[in-house]
């Protein structure tokens, strides 16, 4: 049974860094794509990165230029540097591991989230 477990989320001043990671177990995890999705209060989720088992990324317009995401197949570990973060970037973020290695495979596993929030 795969597991993903977030942490690194908490408090943090508008223009200012965060680093999420999420930690996996229980499966082949440098075979599949990984990706950290986040949900704000009244809306949708939406993906922020994705990252495919060769290393290739993807990210959402809005978070370009200023969130990189990487991986650390050695630990089973995926992360989430955040900076010159806003306030719309305030949000739940959840860790989860694609179907297959793709950035064109679709969500898999979810990890329970962690919550960002960006506020002075």
């Amino acid at each position: 049974q795969v597991q993903l477990v977030e942490s690194g989320g908490g408090l943090v001043q508008p223009g200012g860094s965060v680093r999420l990671s999420c930690a996996a177990s229980g499966g082949p995890f440098r075979l599949y794509a990984m990706a950290w999705y986040r949900q704000a209060p009244g809306k949708q989720r939406e993906l922020v990165a994705v990252i495919t088992d060769g290393g290739y990324t993807n990210y959402a317009d809005s978070v370009k230029g200023r969130f990189t995401i990487s991986r650390d197949n050695a630990k089973n570990m995926i992360y989430l540097q955040m900076n010159s973060l806003k306030t719309e970037d305030t949000a739940v973020y959840f860790c989860t591991q694609y179907r297959g290695s793709s950035v064109y495979s679709a969500p898999g596993y979810w990890g329970q989230g962690t919550q960002v929030t960006v506020s002075s």
